[in-house]
């Protein structure tokens, strides 16, 4: 067993304090909504990168941090990350997809074209390791890898959002061509294809809403 260090002590701050705190990140949480109309500003690969440090932090199955953040900035891989993408999301529509599907989907206008995976600055690809390795090269089981690689996908965009950042959370079904075009090894899966900068000055967003308090939480 590893040694036990002593907790890091956490700001003491007093109820009041910290109902303020509390209601304030919602807050700020709430502001956020997905974006897909995306300007060509450019972020400060710096900001991405403490985003990540930040995602980096989620709790994981037995510590085993099954994850790797691809930061794509390079405007070639973008495109090309976009054509697999687009090839995959007219599969999709055309015909992949059952009507009830796409009828779900119908009320967020979307389409097979994704222009922001060339416009946005930063594409964030989070893949999720299904195993580790060894110097020796034998396999290391990994544990509960799609929940913590979940908490650090929402660790990332609560980051991202925190920064002053629009993101969009992309899921093109199938991913493989991500671990391609990536070069990652076979024993990744993407998970997540995120992408991330400022929103067009025209850019609008569906009139949804979510659900209530109420309906999402039960007090006992």
């Amino acid at each position: 067993m590893k040694p036990h260090l002593p907790l890091p002590p956490l700001p003491a701050y007093d109820d009041d304090e910290r109902l303020a705190r509390a209601r304030d990140f919602a807050d700020r949480l709430t502001a956020r909504r997905t974006v897909r109309h995306f300007c060509d500003r450019p972020v400060d690969r710096a900001v991405i990168q403490e985003c990540v440090r930040a995602a980096a932090q989620a709790p994981s199955g037995a510590n085993m941090q099954p994850w790797h953040f691809e930061i794509v900035g390079d405007p070639a891989v973008k495109r090309e990350i976009r054509l697999a993408a687009e090839a995959e999301e007219r599969a999709f529509y055309e015909g992949r997809a059952s009507q009830e599907w796409l009828d779900a989907l119908a009320p967020l206008g979307t389409d097979a074209e994704k222009p922001f995976l060339e416009t946005a600055p930063w594409l964030i690809v989070v893949f999720e390791q299904r195993y580790g390795l060894a110097p020796d090269g034998r396999k290391i089981r990994y544990y509960y890898t799609k929940e913590s690689v979940g908490l650090a996908a929402g660790f990332l965009i609560a980051a991202l959002h925190d920064a002053g950042l629009a993101t969009l959370t992309h899921t093109p079904s199938p991913m493989q061509f991500l671990g391609r075009i990536l070069e990652r090894p076979r024993r990744e899966k993407p998970f997540l294809l995120l992408v991330a900068g400022h929103a067009a000055a025209d850019a609008t967003v569906p009139d949804i809403g979510r659900k209530s308090p109420d309906e999402v939480r039960h007090l006992r």
